[in-house]
């Protein structure tokens, strides 16, 4: 399962870093060439900037790439080490279920039930705000599969 969600998230996210770039380049392209800047760009960047932090947060977190202090886990033998990250990463999936989930699913809903949409790509805001639970969704997937096989996860 991890492979295939690597796979999956990491071609997505590559596929959204070459939206942004070519976004970013028509943006300096039509500001300093054209003298028209596009306000689309700049706004389809800053949404794109926002999904790739949030699900490279994700991505990370699946890869065990995030910023950790191990001052702790150094001292334990392999079974309190196994011990202690279960219990990090319980601790990470209530955060996920608590502000990711739930915080970010009312995000969602209040700008569904507003029908607010963005200026000018006229997008709803909602499926803006809708990569916060995804997000949260794909950090329970990565963490269950960690606490399920944490043989694979210790070092």
């Amino acid at each position: 399962m991890k492979k295939s969600l690597d796979k999956i998230l990491g071609s997505f996210l590559v596929f959204l870093m070459g939206t942004i770039v070519l976004a970013v380049l028509w943006q300096v392209f039509s500001r300093y060439v054209l003298h028209s800047p596009s306000s689309v760009t700049e706004e389809l960047a800053r949404y794109l900037l926002i999904w790739i932090g949030i699900l490279g947060a994700a991505y990370a977190a699946g890869q065990q790439d995030h910023l950790a202090i191990n001052l702790l886990e150094e001292r334990l033998d392999k079974q309190n080490r196994k011990r202690l990250r279960i219990g990090i990463d319980l601790l990470i999936i209530f955060f996920c279920v608590t502000v990711l989930i739930i915080g970010g699913g009312n995000l969602v809903y209040v700008n569904y039930d507003l029908g607010q949409s963005s200026a000018a790509l006229e997008i709803p805001l909602y499926i803006v705000y809708a990569v916060i639970p995804l997000s949260g969704i794909l950090i329970i997937a990565y963490k269950s599969n960690e606490i399920l096989n944490p043989e694979k996860y210790l070092s």
